[in-house]
């Protein structure tokens, strides 16, 4: 079967902001979880998907992909050898399908993010060093890097992420008319916005920031 672009999910912060009980992944929405309803909508496209997340959420996310595809981490903070954060998921992801195409990264607290939207920016990647989805000309998720950047990707580490490749590379935006693209959960206040929304898709709108 020929490789394609992989999706990584990243599930393993804390959730600082969310002020109420329980991580705010595991939170209802609908029949699901946030993290559940990202999941969906990532396997939805056919790709092949990562879970880069911690012991607390890895029961979760093996409730939607195999065991194989659950990537675990200690939790931040716990291991002062590694220089965890959202650069060491992504690079943790990656280098668990070092013979994908491409990744696309993809945070886990964005459950309205739509498979058509991935599998745009996936695309994009056959043309684009890095591809991003945008709606309306306002830069979103998923992120998308070629298989030329793994070397960079593997090694990358800390909370910048990945920002400095799409800094340092040509990026291209993928416009979709997914304002999900644009929508996390942060706060309590997020969560019920994307609830309605959830319920009602055509009063999706982009979070304030």
């Amino acid at each position: 079967m020929k490789s394609r672009p992989a999706v990584i999910v990243l599930a393993a912060g804390t959730g600082s902001r969310f002020g109420a009980p329980g991580h705010k992944l595991t939170q209802k929405l609908g029949a699901s979880t946030v993290l559940g309803t990202t999941l969906r909508h990532a396997i939805a496209s056919h790709l092949p998907v990562v879970v880069v997340t911690t012991d607390a959420l890895a029961d979760t996310a093996r409730r939607y992909v195999a065991s194989r595809d659950v990537v675990i981490l200690p939790a931040v903070g716990s291991d002062g050898t590694r220089p965890l954060g959202m650069g060491f998921s992504i690079a943790t992801g990656v280098a668990s399908r070092p013979d994908a195409t491409g990744w696309l990264v993809l945070p886990g607290d964005m459950p309205m993010v739509q498979p058509a939207s991935i599998l745009a920016v996936a695309s994009a990647l056959e043309h684009h060093p890095v591809a991003y989805a945008q709606h309306r000309g306002r830069r979103g998720h998923p992120v998308g890097f070629a298989a030329e950047l793994y070397s960079e990707l593997a090694t990358l580490s800390g909370d910048e992420g990945a920002r400095r490749l799409v800094a340092r590379y040509p990026a291209h935006g993928v416009e979709v008319s997914d304002p999900g693209v644009l929508i996390d959960v942060d706060t309590e206040a997020d969560l019920e916005r994307v609830r309605q929304s959830h319920a009602d898709p055509q009063s999706a709108s982009p979070v304030s920031r």
